[in-house]
């Protein structure tokens, strides 16, 4: 004879367990590559900082990839390096090249990595932008925080899709810069 929980069953309890399960399991199981990284932006340490910010706005992209002649990762400039190392330090954008600004061969990751270490990453050295290479250092993609927040969202849908609506817009025609 099969014995029954007399307990009564609770149906959001069970939705927030499986909720749960489902968020460690894409945690520990998806890759990088499921956030679809965005292609790179590669410039040689040659190029100017002017010649970078023209590239990643018409990308909107939120860095560029410095590489040598081997297409090696060598370097990043990110839009926090431009605010802080270029126009911070009242230098001339057209006529300083990336290899006075960028950070150094910077933290790369691959896109066979696990989501939640690229989080890891950010989360910790507080990285908005992470380049992924190959097994050669070759830049294949950028990692940024967005792609995370976008597939978070895609995981708990429902959370999103019903918050309930605002008044307006705060500002429907303009860019966002993020």
């Amino acid at each position: 004879m099969m014995d029954f929980d007399d307990r009564p069953y609770d149906l959001d309890e069970e939705l927030e367990h499986v909720r749960s399960v489902l968020l460690d399991s894409a945690l520990l199981d998806d890759t990088i590559a499921t956030l679809g990284p965005a292609e790179p932006i590669c410039l040689p340490p040659s190029a100017t900082v002017e010649e970078a910010i023209a590239r990643m706005l018409e990308r909107r992209q939120a860095c560029v990839l410095v590489v040598d002649a081997e297409r090696r990762l060598t370097g990043i400039l990110t839009e926090r390096d431009v605010l802080t190392r270029v126009a911070g330090a009242a230098r001339d954008a057209r006529k300083t090249p990336l290899r006075e600004v960028m950070t150094v061969n910077p933290e790369a990751l691959s896109a066979n990595d696990r989501i939640a270490y690229a989080l890891h990453c950010m989360s910790v050295a507080g990285y908005r932008t992470v380049p992924l290479v190959d097994a050669e250092r070759r830049p294949i993609g950028v990692v940024t925080v967005s792609d995370v927040i976008r597939w978070l969202a895609q995981l708990f849908p429902e959370a999103v899709l019903n918050l309930p609506p605002s008044d307006t817009l705060k500002r429907p025609h303009e860019m966002d810069a993020g």
